[in-house]
């Protein structure tokens, strides 16, 4: 992925939800059913893939 696509905007439902765009998925391997982490600092929310077994 390169410097320009690391960055993208995306609209929040009114039920608070987000899409996470297809390149991100695809670039960090997340599939529909997994899971992610949340993670909130300062001004930012930082989302990282995580495994459950």
């Amino acid at each position: 992925m390169s410097i320009q696509e690391n960055e993208v905007l995306v609209k929040i439902t009114s039920a608070g939800t987000i899409s996470i765009p297809k390149q991100f998925r695809k670039y960090m391997d997340i599939q529909k059913g997994e899971y992610v982490k949340l993670i909130l600092g300062n001004d930012r929310l930082i989302i990282r893939k995580i495994t459950i077994s």
